[in-house]
């Protein structure tokens, strides 16, 4: 028998398919709502419920796909091709499921949903207005996932902070949702921070007090209060918390801070937020949490018996966020060889001015970045020239990739002019070039070749060996692409196209065969690298930075 009892009725016409969990911010943003809605998640999925997470983003931009990597870190790319919010990453990657482009909504696809049906007349000459019209637009999209998946529970996440102009809506919508299904059916999390004042040498749990007074003002009672913290919460101080912001004590639950964001499910597995949850809503599982493969996970990340020095080259570098899934990545694949990965950024414009020796001569490996744009693009060029000709390990990623043709068309093939047509428009050989049908487009948001797409692999090649498959999927992003015009020259000169997609004949990944390990895709693999599933390709880079500094 399911653990879960599926459907409870709530009227005549209304019957309630999954428990829903809001997670709202506190006090600060940054607090890391996104890693405590993946870790009560992973803990619920571990039980043996079938469970998924989705974000609201409260800015008015439709999605983050035309944002700045420096305004918003990095764009998710979804297996159907939706641009969404990193928290997505981390959801994928503690659940070890997919998303889609039904798990991120903005107010500026709210805002647009309800004025293209004001257009076409589905309000039926009404005045529209933020309440119903707006919050039942919302309510709408945080149900849909229950058409979708056969869910027992639907957590969402409601980005910014409490107090925010931009999150009323939401609160609004929340409180509505919760009057609709019942208090047993909706559960609300409230994340807010405990500082630590130093001079006074004690936790304040002020400013969470004010936090709960504004959400009790949007008509909202928290259930849970999460509380981040640089030191333990004593007994005293939740006792106060509890009493002040009108929660029982049990669910004032301690957010220490952790070494490592993998490290989250195991704290609040301590602080027992699973089982509070269950009582709260009503749900009666017998399955205690199986946890044996992320516990195994974290062994291998703790205690690493090798170490690697692996240098990103990237544009973006002052942001960590803007790479945010590469550098997951690496730590999947480091615990899986069992390996502490030293990521070492190298601004790609620094490389352009300081030369490369003295910047990457002591890496196991060189990853170059993924981005948009002329700059920065030449020190690309010379870091990839170096690692090719000094035979240092090498991935390249979507511009990585399409660096790496260009650098060799430009010194192996001797065309000094080759280059791409988005950093150079009239280069004489554009041996990286728009695709065909992107050509005729002018709007950004929403139109590059975006989401899963099949790519069939060459027998034998290391892209193969990698794989252990023929055939494969990966995610992509990107509006330029190999010229196939030139796909004869550059392979007679050594630089083969080993990954081609079979409907299109879009090179996707290249391999210089005379080097240990070099290696570039069009695609994204750092979006599909999980815990439990970490990337082969990482994998297989991270074993040939090994053999490398052992040599």
């Amino acid at each position: 028998m399911h653990p879960v009892t599926r459907k409870i009725k709530v009227s005549f016409y209304q019957y309630i398919m999954a428990k829903h969990i809001f997670v709202t911010g506190g006090v600060t943003s940054s607090l890391g709502k996104g890693i405590i809605a993946a870790s009560l998640a992973k803990l619920l999925q571990s039980r043996g419920l079938s469970v998924t997470i989705q974000k609201l983003d409260p800015y008015i931009n439709v999605d983050p796909g035309t944002l700045n990597p420096y305004e918003h870190g990095e764009c998710y790319v979804t297996e159907d091709g939706a641009e969404t919010d990193l928290d997505l990453g981390h959801y994928e990657r503690f659940l070890n499921t997919f998303t889609s482009q039904a798990n991120n909504i903005t107010t500026g696809r709210i805002y647009l949903n309800v004025i293209e049906k004001e257009r076409t007349g589905v309000y039926l000459g009404k005045t529209v207005q933020v309440i119903p019209h707006i919050t039942d637009e919302i309510k709408q999209h945080i149900k849909q996932l229950e058409s979708i998946g056969n869910y027992d529970i639907i957590i969402t996440e409601i980005g910014g902070t409490v107090g925010d102009i931009e999150s009323l809506p939401y609160l609004e919508a929340l409180r509505q949702l919760r009057r609709e299904v019942g208090k047993e059916n909706c559960l609300v999390i409230h994340l807010t921070l405990i500082p630590y004042l130093s001079a006074a040498q004690e936790l304040k749990t002020k400013p969470t007090q004010h936090s709960v007074k504004e959400l009790l003002q949007a008509g909202i009672q928290p259930d849970i209060l999460v509380c981040r913290t640089e030191h333990a919460l004593p007994k005293e101080l939740r006792e106060k918390l509890a009493l002040f912001c009108n929660v029982d004590e049990k669910s004032v639950i301690e957010a220490i801070d952790a070494d490592t964001i993998y490290d989250v499910p195991l704290l609040m597995l301590k602080e027992k937020l699973d089982k509070i949850v269950l009582k709260k809503l009503n749900i009666k599982t017998k399955n205690e949490p199986d946890l044996d493969h992320w516990k195994a996970f974290l062994g291998k990340l703790k205690n690493p018996t090798r170490e690697v020095h692996i240098g990103l080259v990237g544009k973006y570098n002052e942001l960590q966020d803007a790479y945010k899934s590469i550098y997951e990545a690496f730590i999947h694949a480091g615990a899986m060889n069992e390996c502490k990965v030293h990521v070492l950024p190298i601004h790609s414009e620094a490389l352009e001015q300081d030369g490369v020796g003295n910047k990457l001569n002591n890496l196991d490996g060189v990853l170059v970045a993924p981005g948009f744009g002329a700059r920065g693009f030449a020190g690309k060029l010379e870091a990839i020239r170096y690692v090719r000709e000094n035979k240092i390990p090498f991935l390249g990623i979507c511009l990585g990739m399409q660096s790496a043709v260009v650098e060799y068309s430009k010194n192996v093939l001797h065309l000094p002019d080759a280059n791409s047509t988005e950093v150079n428009p009239d280069t004489a050989d554009p041996v990286i070039d728009l695709m065909p049908d992107q050509q005729a487009i002018t709007t950004k948001g929403g139109t590059m070749r975006l989401g899963s797409y099949v790519c069939k692999l060459a027998k034998g090649s290391l892209a193969h060996k990698i794989y252990g498959q023929i055939e494969i999927t990966e995610r992509h992003r990107h509006r330029y692409e190999f010229n196939n015009d030139y796909l004869e020259r550059i392979e007679a000169a050594g630089l083969v196209a080993s990954g081609k997609n079979p409907e299109t004949g879009l090179v996707e990944v290249v391999e210089l065969r005379e080097h240990p390990f070099f290696i570039g895709v069009q695609f994204h693999p750092e979006l599909k690298s999980t815990v439990e599933n970490p990337h082969p390709l990482f994998i297989s880079f991270i074993k040939a930075a090994l053999q490398k500094k052992q040599a």
